[in-house]
Parts: structure tokens; C-alpha cells; sequence
């Protein structure tokens, strides 16, 4: 071969039968189409409405709220409260376990700490406020309040994202690669990633809510949300070059998240792949057990957190943003200490023995 001559390059093919490349081919072109006209559409809609426009000034936001009746108000107001203090007893007496108990002072329970503290944080961000209006029919949030949500919950949301993969791993090396388990996950090395989880929610909480909230609004001050989450921010905000840089980094960040998603799943497939391997049914049982309502958690977190910030703002129904809310910012934090306790013997046992003192 000479210098300078040119070889085409050889890619890699989707499928190998002409009838999966054809479906591949139609799959694309719907996913390319779609994209075209939704984005086509939001930029015509900004660039010919002026209301887009002109920044107004804004001290504080109205909130959504959960009912129009006074009854259904206190109604909400006494189911948020109870799932609180379930979230609350729940992963407080996790963490109490864990920290007392010196034979759980291993790597799972120790990431099950930190996804504990990461739970109390995420609900204690968006519930209080909630269950406040909707105990004093109001709907009021100061602008401070809403940086204040916007932060901590990205915070807690993007570490707790983190530390579900890194948990995945730990079970993964633990059942797949158990020989190399003190080597990949010493005790420095649990720290390091918990503390690179950790420190990653803030920097990204950091770096959105700065973009979030650099950006003039021209929509009023109602969000379409119990809470101030970020998509309903933007809905607000003047269309300029600030909005389409925060709106990247969110597709961005989405799919960070996506491909943490991929990860956690490949883990768990490997874990059952390993286990099924061993010709025990009880094994296999407790394997399912174990893996698939992680696996649901976790899904559940991941899929109505991405639908949330990836929908279109057209695309807005005020009563199924509550609902993906709900799904993604207060479920996993109340079943958590559910699913991560309930199939877990020594937890138990350590449960038991702090409860009865």
C-alpha cells in the first residue's frame, strides 16, 4: 500500500439479514423524523410568539397543586405525610443499622448507607414544601425556595443515579468475579466512588441550577409542577442562546443517564446468567428475588425521570407531570428501604437487634 492512497473504512452493521437492516432502517427514519419536527416545531412556536421574548421580573413561583377542593387538599396533605415519615423511619433506621452493627461494615452496605442519606435528601427536597401548601391552600414558593429545590434535588438525584451503577458493580464483581472482589472494591475504593458520586451530583447540580436560573423569563410564574423541577423552568424562560445551552446539557445529561441505565441492567443480566448457572432452584428464587425488584426500582426511577425531561414543552398535561413526578421524586425514596431490607437476612437481624435494643 502506498502513502497518501485512501481505503474506505468499514462500519459496523446493525444486523446481519436484510430484513432486520430494512427494520433498522424505518426505525431510524421514524426517530429521525420525529426529532425534526418536534424541534421544528418548538423553534417555530418561539420564534413566532413574542411573548417569548420579554424578560419579566419574577420573586417568587405558584406551584401545582394536587386538588381544587379543600378536602382533597388535607387528603394529600395526610398521604404525603405519611409516606414521609415511612421514608423517614424507613431509611433512618437503615442507616442507624449499618452505622452500629460493625458486621455490615462491608462495601453493599456501606453504598446502601449513602443511597440511604441520598434518599432522606431527595424527599426531604421536594415533599415538605408540597404537603405545606397543601395544608395552608397556598401555592406560593419564593425565587430563593425554588433555587434552593432545583439544586438539591439535582443534587441528590444525579449521586443517587451514580451510586445505583456503582452498586450494581459491587454486586456484580461479588457474584461474578468473586476472587478479585477485595481487590476491586478495597475499602479506599468504595470511598473514592462514593465520594465521586457524591461530588458529581453537586457539580452538576451546580452547573444547571447556575444556567436554570441565569435565564430571563418571559412566561409568567406558574409551573406545571408540586415542585420546581427544570424542564418546567425553562418553559418559562426567553428563547435565546442561554435557554438552548442549558436545554444540550440536559439532553446530555439525560442520556449520562441512559447510559448508566444500560449498565445497571447489564450487571443484573450477568448476576442472573452466573446464578443460573448453579443448579439450585432455591438460588434461582432468591436470585429473582433480589435482582428484579432492584431492577424495577430502578427503571421506574431512571424511565419517568428521562420522559419528564426529555418531553417536548408542548407536549404538557398537568396532572401527568404530578404523576411522572411522583414516580421518579417520591416513590424510590419510600420503597427503597423496602426492597433493599425486606430480602436482606443480616439487615434484618441487625434491624431486629437495634429495635430491640
Amino acid at each position: 500500500m502506498t502513502v497518501g492512497s485512501s481505503l474506505p473504512f468499514l462500519l459496523l452493521a446493525f444486523a446481519d439479514t436484510r430484513e432486520l437492516q430494512l427494520l433498522h432502517f424505518w426505525l431510524f427514519l421514524g426517530i429521525y423524523l420525529a426529532a425534526l419536527l418536534g424541534n421544528g416545531l418548538i423553534i417555530t412556536a418561539i420564534a413566532c410568539d413574542h411573548h417569548l421574548h420579554t424578560p419579566i421580573s419574577i420573586t417568587e413561583f405558584l406551584l401545582l397543586a394536587f386538588a381544587d377542593t379543600r378536602e382533597l387538599q388535607l387528603l394529600h396533605f395526610w398521604l404525603f405525610l405519611g409516606i414521609y415519615l415511612a421514608a423517614l423511619l424507613g431509611n433512618g433506621l437503615i442507616i442507624t443499622a449499618i452505622a452500629c452493627d460493625h458486621h455490615l461494615h462491608t462495601p453493599m452496605y456501606f453504598f446502601l448507607l449513602n443511597l440511604s442519606l441520598l434518599d432522606l435528601g431527595s424527599i426531604s427536597t421536594t415533599l415538605p414544601k408540597a404537603m405545606d401548601n397543601s395544608l395552608w391552600d397556598t401555592r406560593h414558593i419564593y425565587y430563593s425556595g425554588c433555587v434552593a429545590q432545583v439544586f438539591f434535588f439535582f443534587f441528590f438525584a444525579t449521586a443517587e443515579l451514580y451510586l445505583l451503577t456503582v452498586m450494581s458493580y459491587d454486586r456484580y464483581v461479588a457474584i461474578c468475579k468473586p476472587l478479585h472482589y477485595g481487590t476491586l472494591l478495597g475499602s479506599r475504593a468504595c470511598v473514592h466512588m462514593a465520594a465521586a458520586g457524591w461530588g458529581t451530583g453537586f457539580l452538576w447540580a451546580l452547573l444547571h441550577t447556575a444556567n436554570t436560573f441565569s435565564l430571563p423569563l418571559c412566561q409568567g410564574n406558574t409551573l406545571d409542577q408540586f415542585f420546581c423541577e427544570i424542564p418546567q423552568i425553562l418553559k418559562l424562560s426567553c428563547f435565546d442562546l442561554d435557554y438552548l445551552r442549558e436545554t444540550g446539557l440536559l439532553v446530555f445529561a439525560v442520556f449520562f443517564s441512559f447510559l448508566c441505565f444500560v449498565f445497571i441492567v447489564v450487571s443484573y443480566v450477568q448476576i442472573l446468567r452466573a446464578v443460573l448457572r448453579i443448579p439450585s432452584e432455591q438460588g434461582w428464587h432468591k436470585a429473582f428475588s433480589m435482582c428484579l425488584p432492584h431492577l424495577a426500582v430502578v427503571s421506574l426511577f431512571i424511565s419517568t425521570g428521562m420522559f419528564a425531561y426529555l418531553k417536548p414543552p408542548f407536549f404538557s398535561f398537568p396532572y401527568l407531570n404530578l404523576v411522572v413526578a411522583v414516580l421518579y421524586s417520591v416513590v424510590p425514596p419510600a420503597v427503597n428501604p423496602l426492597i433493599y431490607s425486606l430480602r436482606n437476612q443480616q439487615l434484618k437481624y441487625a434491624l431486629g437487634k437495634l429495635l430491640s435494643g
